[in-house]
């Protein structure tokens, strides 16, 4: 039986890339929401889960990944200030190291 944990944040408007629309269901998406705002940051490595526990804390950046049903790696970003979280396919590098600010 699936565990329904409350929200631990706001997520604002919620935006996803074009190729992210394309390539997730409806239902990965929802499903990967809803796992990110109860705190289930997915497969992050430990130092980002760390991060993403403190930012509950001091209001920084939330980085989660997650994988489709048919094995697609996608992201999900909340920004610090809560007005938006986004879905994404890819992320670069620099959005990565961003994290770490």
């Amino acid at each position: 039986m699936l565990e329904i944990k409350p929200p631990l944040f706001t997520m604002g408007h919620i935006v996803a890339t074009p190729n992210a629309l394309a390539n997730l269901s409806p239902v990965d998406i929802t499903r990967a929401l809803r796992r990110h705002q109860s705190g289930d940051w997915g497969d992050v490595y430990d130092e980002d889960r760390q991060a993403n526990d403190l930012a509950l804390l001091d209001g920084t950046r939330l980085l989660s990944v997650y994988h489709s049903v048919s094995g697609t790696k996608f992201w999900i970003i909340t920004e610090s200030d809560r007005s938006s979280t986004n879905v994404e396919l890819h992320i670069s590098r620099i959005m990565l190291s961003l994290q770490k600010c």
